[in-house]
């Protein structure tokens, strides 16, 4: 069976926008085969997945488009490999069905929610704030905080598309939440100190953007 090269993936990827270009697929594959390796998962079956898992990144349904894309790519590879790839695939998404029922997918899953936080999460967040005209502060988190209510969800689904939906209310609405939603110990230890970071980060924002430091 071919291997996916790093070459021929990055050609699945030259219209993706800043947070999630070909350099958001190269760390999560890093940090996937870091999980695999780390959790004794099938490092192959998660390279070839963490390669291809947002070819479809232009659709609603871009989990469900990519593994039919990718059972395409894999054609000559052994059904079985495939089909992990596939349900790797179609499994990465932390908010939408289906939950990944293998390893493998566990920690495909993992890498991608690690690298919406941390550092490279903040990184993100205004990249993708800057690319679709969102403000990038207007409150404090506390105050952002009572406007969201007790349904995140619904108030990102409601509101995300606005101008007024900033960094801050993303990390409240999604990407606080992540480090608790990791599959293996590993992610779990690298997630909670990528948390960690990202809050202390928002709030020296605040701090700033208040005037008080």
């Amino acid at each position: 069976m071919p291997e996916i090269t790093i070459e021929f993936a990055r050609t699945l990827y030259e219209n993706a926008d800043a947070a999630h270009a070909f350099d958001h697929v190269l760390r999560v594959t890093r940090l996937a085969v870091h999980i695999a390796r780390a959790e004794g998962a099938d490092a192959a079956i998660v390279r070839t997945a963490a390669l291809l898992h947002d070819l479809a990144d232009e659709r609603s349904d871009h989990h469900l488009a990519g593994a039919r894309r990718a059972r395409e790519l894999l054609s000559d590879a052994p059904p079985d490999f495939a089909d992990a790839v596939a349900h790797c695939i179609e499994a990465h998404r932390f908010s939408q069905p289906p939950e990944p029922a293998t390893l493998e997918a566990r920690c495909l899953n993992d890498a991608d929610k690690l690298d919406a936080i941390g550092a490279i999460g903040v990184a993100r967040v205004f990249a993708y704030a800057g690319t679709h005209g969102n403000r990038l502060w207007t409150a404090p988190l506390p105050v952002l905080e009572r406007s969201i209510g007790p349904d995140r969800r619904a108030y990102r689904q409601a509101h995300g598309g606005e101008r007024d939906y900033t960094p801050g209310h993303e990390l409240l609405c999604k990407l606080a939440g992540l480090a608790e939603s990791m599959y293996t110990e590993t992610a779990r230890r690298m997630a909670q100190e990528r948390h960690e970071y990202m809050l202390s980060f928002f709030r020296r924002l605040d701090e700033e953007a208040l005037g008080r430091r």
